[in-house]
């Protein structure tokens, strides 16, 4: 076997075994489960709620946002250019520039965000009686009224709740599979052992805040691990892509369509952490500062991860 092909098998094993085991101990330790604690118990589930609240944010940022736009502007670069000196002659150069300047990546993770909304919409349309009831307790709100803004019921509803868990396990795992695809299409084994370790780095956090999130939104035990269970087959996945891939033409893996779905992961993934997981961890008038300084934590965590991801 060849050195490049051991190491990222060897990669293959880690993002699994690695995702697997951080994912799943939310879901089989009681401990997590946040409807039966009480007192400095349900203080220290919300602490943990809020710095996967700041990953997740950090996540959606740092990597699956500032990817996609990266990906999407060399993709528009890779069709502009040959595109240009054609029609030079028949067009000004502003013209040119103006197709070349437009933020058509900021667009695209834009529609993945009205995506997810309007699927959201069309539910509540096809089920009225979905929108009432709430998920998080009368006793976490307490008898605040933020400046208003919401009462006892409070956000999000417990139909929502189990929606929005699903499109965030489906946009991390749109996500993982480009992950794992870029350590496959790796071309040596230094690289590929740096790319895995970056990406090892802030997986298992991620996995461990996928896992919580799914108990914290009433998903039955059984259903949670097999949604960790297919979570963390997609890096391995993208991973198998890319061996397949290098075995031709390494940049065969990528193009728009790719840049395409990671732009569309990215605004659905911020859908849902700005509308049901900060929210959600937010909501309780207690230890304002102790849950900002825990979603900092979490975010500045990603952030320095981003130096080598």
């Amino acid at each position: 076997m060849e050195p490049l092909l051991g190491v990222k098998i060897g990669c293959l094993f880690a993002l699994l075994a690695l995702t697997l085991v951080c994912g799943l101990i939310p879901i089989c330790f009681k401990w997590f489960q946040i409807e039966g604690a009480t007192g400095r118990h349900r203080r220290v589930l919300s602490l943990l709620g809020c710095i996967s609240a700041g990953v997740f944010l950090g996540a959606g940022f740092m990597h699956m946002t500032a990817e996609a736009l990266e990906g999407i502007e060399s993709e528009i670069q890779k069709f502009v250019m040959p595109n240009r000196t054609e029609s030079e002659g028949n067009f000004s150069g502003d013209v040119s520039s103006d197709h070349t300047n437009y933020p058509y990546g900021e667009l695209i993770i834009s529609l993945g965000f009205f995506l997810v909304f309007l699927l959201e919409s069309l539910a509540l349309q096809c089920h009225p009686g979905a929108a009432g009831g709430s998920k998080v307790q009368e006793e976490e709100c307490g008898e605040a009224h933020v400046l208003g803004l919401h009462s006892h019921g409070s956000l999000p509803s417990s139909s929502r709740s189990p929606f929005r868990a699903l499109i965030l396990l489906l946009s991390l795992s749109f996500h993982s599979v480009f992950e794992g695809l870029a350590v496959g299409l790796q071309t040596t084994v230094v690289a590929a052992v740096q790319l895995c370790v970056a990406v090892l780095a802030h997986k298992g956090l991620v996995a461990f805040g996928v896992g919580l999130r799914l108990v914290q939104t009433g998903t039955g035990t059984r259903r949670a691990a097999l949604s960790i269970l297919s979570f963390a087959l997609m890096s391995p996945l993208g991973v198998a892509i890319g061996l397949a891939v290098a075995g031709g033409n390494s940049e065969g893996g990528r193009g728009l369509a790719q840049a395409v779905l990671e732009g569309v992961a990215a605004g659905t993934f911020l859908y849902v952490t700005f509308l049901e997981i900060l929210p959600r961890e937010l909501v309780g008038p207690e230890a304002p500062l102790a849950k900002w300084g825990c979603v900092a934590a979490g975010f500045a965590f990603m952030a320095f991860i981003a130096l080598w991801a």
